[in-house]
């Protein structure tokens, strides 16, 4: 179960509660899941409890205590339990992980992509500077990402530069009023989007003013010189510099390339030893932050088009890459060893973090190559 199928579970609960009148408050919109705080437990937590609390006129461990029954009747949820004031802890069933890898293979590098966003009108619009137009055009390929129709604009044409060395494809409208033809509907990430049936008057108006580059990134090339401007926060100074460029582990963009790239030579090397990947379950402390980080995708993705910062997802899949190596040494059998069922499911896991840093650089317009 990932955090947004768990989300909608959560609210299924509120839901069926106030159907059988246990509560009595309006449904939200939406319900946030995240990893435990330092004195919860299980795999997730929501504060739900607490912020119905006062609507439904009762203390928020009683919501909580109303909530739980009903989160349970979910097979896939192994237990809740209320802790401090009322926040409600889901420990997941152990089949989760297997479900999780199925899923992201299934989607490939479409896992998290969403409709959080489905159908609204983004209008982005950047200044003449180099990091804010590379910063419009992956956030707009995130906003895409989750369903949103993404118009940019300019107040002036992108030089020819940022689009034939740093991929920025990008159409434009004219400068002024930030209001593009419907023509342009596509980018290099996602053709589909149309604005049939889009209300123009119900837009929303987002100026992108990321702190500029100190200076020219064009030397670093594509993958490395936009790593170097989106990687920090917009309000953030950007280093533009050789540090982007070397294989070492001390930089990001040498970790997740790398992490994918070692994905993808197990995924050949099994080939050669006549096994390929199968999701099942997969055990040991060594493989929990990796499926922790995995499950955090969609709502990583969801959080980065609502806040407008693609920044978030970089961060994100430093986070994926730091948690593969400890998963990799056992990947494949040693000596005279056969392939197992384990290895089968280890491999599969490596597949699907590959395939999540993969659609990830991807949103952010960045290469990840099979061999590094």
């Amino acid at each position: 179960m990932t955090p947004v199928e768990l989300s909608r579970t959560v609210l299924h609960a509120v839901r069926r509660a106030v159907d059988e009148g246990e509560l009595r408050v309006t449904v939200p919109e939406r319900v946030v899941v995240a990893p435990p705080r330092p004195g919860g437990c299980g795999d997730y937590a929501t504060n739900v409890a607490l912020r119905l609390a006062r609507p439904a006129g009762e203390p928020a461990r009683h919501v909580a205590e109303i909530l739980r029954p009903h989160l349970l009747r979910d097979g896939r949820i192994a237990e809740v339990v209320v802790t401090g004031p009322g926040f409600l802890n889901i420990s997941l069933r152990s089949a989760a992980p297997v479900a999780l890898v199925q899923e992201i293979l299934r989607c490939g590098p479409r896992y998290g992509h969403g409709d959080s966003l489905g159908g609204r009108l983004v209008r982005l619009r950047a200044p003449h500077e180099v990091r804010a137009v590379v910063h419009a055009d992956a956030l707009g390929r995130v906003l895409r990402s989750q369903g949103a129709v993404v118009r940019t604009g300019h107040d002036r044409p992108p030089e020819e530069a940022w689009s034939t060395v740093l991929g920025v494809d990008i159409h434009l409208d004219g400068p002024g009023d930030g209001h593009p033809d419907a023509s342009d509907a596509s980018d290099a990430t996602d053709a589909t989007d149309v604005t049939d049936g889009t209300d123009a008057t119900d837009a929303t108006d987002v100026r992108v003013r990321p702190v500029p580059a100190p200076a020219d990134p064009l030397p670093l090339g594509r993958d490395a010189a936009r790593w170097a401007l989106l990687h920090p926060a917009p309000h953030d100074r950007p280093r533009i510099g050789a540090e982007h460029l070397v294989q070492r582990e001390d930089n990001p963009l040498f970790r997740v390339r790398y992490a994918h790239a070692r994905t993808r030579a197990l995924l050949r090397n099994a080939a050669d030893l006549g096994f390929a990947p199968e999701p099942g379950p997969v055990t040991g402390a060594d493989v929990q932050p990796l499926l922790q980080a995995l499950a955090d995708h969609p709502r990583v993705l969801a959080a980065a088009a609502a806040h407008r910062a693609p920044d978030r997802l970089a961060r994100h899949l430093v986070a994926v890459a730091d948690a593969t190596p400890s998963l990799l040494p056992a990947v494949l059998p040693v000596g005279e060893e056969k392939p197992s069922a384990a290895h089968r499911a280890r491999l599969a896991l490596a597949d699907a973090a590959g395939t999540v840093l993969a659609g990830g650089l991807s949103l952010l317009g960045i290469d990840a190559p099979d061999h590094l």
